[in-house]
């Protein structure tokens, strides 16, 4: 079910950005990306360094939690941005995240049981963050995301409301006792109510700051308020990641045309063209070389 319903959301995108750039005059977003302001592009630059670096704490957190204390930051650092961005680079998260984070942390002593409570306490902190901006950006504007969803704004804010409920309703149920899931065999240790704050905290200021590097990248000419560009940007986000396909190339482009572009789509087309390379291709390169060089140091101890 989760391959049909991946594969309905990247033929819809594929339709609708489609769609999207007919008639588009690359030309003219080429143009764009020429004269954008070197000063907004060093910003963009500087915000994307902050969510990668935020990225970094929740492998951090996620090691705490499970009582690894013993394990620096600089191991989760490492584990995190190589695992990241060479995993939606590729597409298939849920298989290369946990290889990769494996490889770089079976180093420290840790096994599997321990990568795989680490893999689902990461993504607790993503969907946390995530969500909670979600709800926050609907209830400021609901009718960001009604291209959509096609549902009336009362409605979205509804939902919005849910998800902030829920949100409450776990961080309440957390704080309460020390909680885990799982099997004996499996057991997963969940956070306590402060960590979980501190994860939401976390994931919204990653979010937060990829937004805002998109956000400096898109002409001011064109008139768009933080708070939808925030919206969509967390629903294209979303998209891309239930897609699987690589950096949600697509989905995602899809979403944000949709959701923001009007008749003029080169500026925005343009912003997009940067951000995929400031957010997702200059770190994806970073990634690889840099597990590339780890592995290849590694092999060359193990030689000697």
């Amino acid at each position: 079910m989760g391959i049909v319903l991946s594969l309905a959301i990247a033929a819809i995108a594929i339709y609708a950005l489609t769609h999207a750039l007919k008639r588009v005059n690359y030309d003219e977003v080429l143009a764009v990306v020429h004269n954008t302001n070197s000063g907004r592009i060093a910003l963009a630059m500087m915000l994307v360094a902050m969510s990668y670096g935020s990225l970094t704490l929740y492998d951090l957190l996620a090691l705490r939690t499970i009582g690894r204390t013993e394990v620096p930051y600089r191991i989760a650092a490492l584990a995190s941005f190589t695992s990241y961005p060479i995993a939606h680079g590729i597409g298939a998260v849920a298989l290369i995240s946990p290889v990769i984070r494996y490889r770089i942390y079976s180093g420290s002593g840790l096994g599997a049981v321990d990568v795989a409570n680490i893999c689902f306490l990461t993504g607790l902190t993503f969907w946390l963050g995530n969500l909670t901006s979600l709800g926050l950006s609907l209830l400021i504007d609901p009718g960001a995301i009604s291209l959509f969803d096609y549902l009336p704004q009362q409605l979205n804010r509804l939902v919005a409301s849910a998800l902030l409920l829920g949100i409450v309703a776990f961080v309440v149920w957390s704080w309460l006792s020390p909680r885990s899931i799982g099997t004996r065999k499996w057991p997963v240790r969940l956070p306590s109510g402060p960590i979980v704050l501190l994860q939401i905290a976390i994931g919204v200021f990653d979010l937060a700051a990829a937004a805002l590097a998109m956000y400096v990248l898109i002409p001011s000419a064109m008139n768009i308020d933080i708070f939808r560009l925030t919206t969509v940007f967390i629903a294209a986000t979303l998209l891309g990641f239930a897609s699987h396909t690589p950096a949600g190339i697509g989905v995602f482009d899809a979403a944000i045309l949709l959701g923001l572009g009007g008749d003029d789509k080169e500026p925005l087309i343009a912003a997009l063209l940067m951000f995929r390379v400031l957010y997702h291709f200059i770190p994806f390169v970073l990634a690889l070389t840099l597990f590339g060089s780890v592995e290849a140091w590694r092999s060359l101890r193990a030689k000697r």
